[in-house]
């Protein structure tokens, strides 16, 4: 273990943020550059010698989490990276966007702050890099088999990168302009920059693997074409399939999906476009979703210069401590205040949005909205509590369906879905068409990057067994797995 006595000689520390008003004026990463690295090792101290480290269940990468505390206490940064690296593919990743239900179940959080476990695995890998600990594991020798990856997201790149190590010829098909899926254009610049994208992928070229953008399979290839071409094939496309809100005045301009609006900002960091076609600049902005995505709307809509910004839930507003019905070590619902919501906004909660209303040219103007409550299990409109908010920019951030089916990519592969409209699979990830897998959002649903990381190495698992009878790679969880809670 660490310090025998750091959980009681040491209080929780997290990430220091830059001033709210200074980082809204860019797109940088809201924290502190190095802020970390002084305190981290006795944060790191803080990890108890629990006996059952709940962690590793809260967690589904297994995430060897008691073993990296101490080796960041000893400041064995190296040993740290090495520990932190056999479960993870991409903790730079994690690190920045997991919502951490490893800290949830953390035993310190019984009855106190738990330890920062998101904090030192981010310190841990940004040292590493530094120090120049990571670098391309290429295989030792090729199997002769080749696979395709359908989708560049967490799931997507750690199949691919597993399979590449294990010796086989992956080939990584993105129908955007670049690699990286929803974290490349889902998630906003200031919550991760893409330079922490961009060296993985060149580490991931340097081991072999190969990437094709702007292909979509379904559409420019056709699908079964692609599996006669290959020896196996991983479906990664992710839950893309965002959920309507079909109320009068969705058509007018300036309603949006908020994965319409999220790409274009980050277009503009990218250099593609001087100014997103879709701006918050000088207008009313209404978010629709309390969720991340909703988060990330506000903050977006904070650098292009709203005039306000108000961000809507439907369901009741989450306590900030545990719930009764919520014990440790189950992932709690909380109120949870981001870095976006520090910058300013209105956040309401328990209502539901009636329609929209638009001026004589077709754009909205203002939002109509009702209070709601749980009446037998039911949500009730409230009677009298209608009312107006003004609204020229609306972003739908109400969480996804289920994968993309009108891009042809599941009838041409002859996919079954699930009951939920997921693609089904079995045991191994595999689906009923022979040497094709499904792994992260497109089988699970929507979920966060921690398991779709779990998928991806697990279904590489999968393939490989498949193309060799046997696989010495690691499946951290199986598909029916499910988070820890209630």
């Amino acid at each position: 273990m660490a310090d025998p006595k750091g959980f009681l000689t040491t209080g929780r520390e997290v990430a220091q943020t830059r001033p709210a008003g200074e980082r809204v004026k860019d797109w940088n990463e809201v924290y502190v550059p190095g802020s970390l690295l002084p305190i981290i090792s006795k944060q790191a101290g803080r990890c108890m010698d629990c006996g059952i480290p709940f962690c590793h269940n809260g967690c589904p990468l297994g995430n060897l989490i008691p073993e990296w505390n101490d080796y960041a206490y000893r400041e064995d940064w190296a040993a740290a990276s090495e520990r932190l690296h056999a479960t993870n593919n991409f903790p730079e990743f994690t690190g920045r966007l997991c919502p951490a239900p490893c800290e949830s179940a953390c035993v310190l959080g019984i009855n106190q702050p738990a330890v920062t476990i998101k904090n030192v695995e981010v310190s841990i890998i940004d040292k590493a890099w530094g120090n120049g600990d990571v670098t391309p594991q290429p295989p030792e020798r090729l199997s002769g088999k080749t696979v395709a990856v359908i989708g560049s997201g967490p799931a997507g790149l750690a199949a691919a990168q597993q399979l590449t190590r294990a010796g086989h010829t992956v080939a990584v098909y993105e129908r955007a302009d670049r690699i990286g899926g929803l974290l490349r254009y889902g998630i906003p610049e200031f919550k991760m920059e893409k330079s922490h994208i961009n060296r993985r992928i060149e580490q991931m070229r340097a081991e072999g693997t190969k990437f094709r953008t702007e292909t979509e399979i379904g559409r420019d290839i056709d699908a079964a074409k692609l599996r006669r071409r290959y020896d196996a094939v991983v479906i990664a496309a992710g839950a893309t399939v965002s959920r309507d809100l079909p109320v009068p005045g969705r058509e007018l301009n300036g309603v949006h999906f908020a994965m319409e609006y999220l790409p274009l900002a980050n277009k503009v960091q990218e250099g593609d476009l001087t100014v997103s076609p879709i701006t918050a600049e000088g207008k009313h902005v209404v978010v629709i979703g309390g969720g991340d995505t909703g988060a990330d709307c506000v903050g977006t809509a904070h650098r292009q210069g709203a005039l306000s910004v108000t961000q809507l839930e439907i369901m009741p507003r989450p306590g900030e401590e545990r719930n009764a019905n919520q014990p440790w070590p189950t992932f709690p619902m909380l109120y949870k205040v981001t870095s976006a919501h520090e910058e300013g906004g209105e956040r309401v909660y328990s209502v539901s949005t009636t329609h929209f209303e638009g001026d004589e040219d077709g754009n909205v103007q203002a939002l109509h909205l009702v209070e709601v409550e749980f009446k037998d299990g039911k949500l009730e409109q409230k009677p009298g509590t209608e009312r107006v908010i003004p609204a020229q920019l609306v972003t739908l951030a109400m969480g996804f369906t289920g994968t993309d089916q009108a891009n042809g990519l599941v009838q041409q592969f002859g996919l079954e879905l699930d009951a939920r409209g997921n693609i089904a699979r079995d045991e191994d990830y595999a689906t009923n068409v022979d040497g094709v897998y499904v792994a992260g959002d497109a089988g699970r649903g929507q979920s966060l990057i921690v398991w779709a990381i779990a998928e991806g190495r697990s279904a590489a698992r999968g393939v490989d067994r498949f193309l060799t009878g046997a696989s010495a790679l690691p499946a951290p969880i199986r598909p029916t797995d499910r988070a820890l809670t209630v």
